[in-house]
């Protein structure tokens, strides 16, 4: 079955270039009303200019869709209040939110500024909350609402000089988890995306035959896929260069010592049973551990 957004409002954030740019004009293509944000700043974050992003609605409308741009900086919460402001004023209703924007300040730990990295913290985790924030409402009276959040492999298994991305881009992933509980009965619905792509912020890493490989428009589909009504809920998708596959977060099943056995020593002891994944789970919410910890001690009384 075709997969269509008529009659769907998107906001894309980071939509001027690169894989924004790439999510806001696929939507669009299939009949999604999209508000283009873009800052329009450099790959680092300096820097202005709503130039790129009136090119993407310029692209839009000539096709016949609906967007409109707003320039909010998603790290300054009343901005992006004025942008889910003047999207409902326009359309009434916010069906799908993509957090995108996002910039670097790559260097080793060693020789980071602790500006450099809250300001990378602020755009891509903040600027997440805010705009997750400011919809959130709005998607709870509707009983409806998708939202993707872009999360990254430097994150879930690091990637030198990216201290303070990597720390964004996990803690994204932690924000999804609990937003997926709390919107479940309102049927909002959050997923990551972690793409490899060719764009700004990769350029200066791959040769030009490979940044043809990881075109954002090779992203792009996944995200489409965590966007509609049919949408999985909590899921991570990692994609690139035409390759798509999930990653998890999974739990050893453990072992239980009694308060006697608890020392470092029988931990280290027991430390292949302790790190052994045969029985290793994807926990659906953080109780769940503490449940499966008190199990097996309830466990080890009865035997006991």
């Amino acid at each position: 079955m075709t997969i269509s957004f008529e009659g769907k409002v998107a906001i894309v954030t980071g939509a001027g270039n690169g894989l924004g740019k790439s999510h806001a004009l696929a939507l669009a293509k299939r009949g999604a009303k999209v508000v283009v944000n873009d800052l329009g700043g450099a790959r680092d974050g300096s820097g202005q200019s709503s130039e790129a992003a009136q090119e993407v609605v310029a692209e839009i409308t000539s096709a016949g869709g609906e967007a409109f741009s707003h320039g909010a900086n998603v790290a300054d919460f009343v901005q992006v209040q004025d942008m889910v402001a003047q999207t409902m004023d326009k359309w009434g209703r916010v069906d799908i939110l993509i957090n995108n924007a996002g910039i670097l300040r790559d260097k080793s730990f060693a020789k980071m500024s602790l500006d450099d990295f809250k300001l990378v913290m602020d755009v891509h985790l903040m600027g997440s909350v805010n705009c997750t924030k400011a919809v959130w409402d709005i998607m709870r009276e509707q009983n409806y609402g998708r939202i993707v959040m872009t999360t990254s492999s430097s994150g879930m298994y690091g990637n030198f000089g990216q201290s303070n991305y990597g720390a964004a881009k996990m803690a994204v992933l932690g924000l999804m988890n609990t937003l997926v509980l709390e919107g479940a009965k309102n049927d909002i619905r959050i997923n990551a995306v972690a793409p490899t792509a060719g764009t700004r912020m990769t350029e200066d890493l791959m040769p030009e035959n490979i940044l043809k490989m990881f075109a954002p428009e090779f992203v792009t589909p996944g995200v489409l896929t965590l966007c509609d009504d049919d949408a999985p809920n909590r899921t991570i998708l990692a994609a690139g260069a035409g390759g798509y596959a999930t990653a998890s977060i999974y739990e050893a099943d453990g072992i239980f010592l009694s308060p006697e056995q608890q020392t470092p020593e029988a931990i280290r002891e027991k430390w292949q049973q302790v790190t052994d994944t045969t029985h290793h789970q994807a926990l659906e919410a953080g109780v769940k551990q503490g449940e499966k910890f008190v199990g097996k001690a309830m466990a080890s009384m009865k035997n006991g």
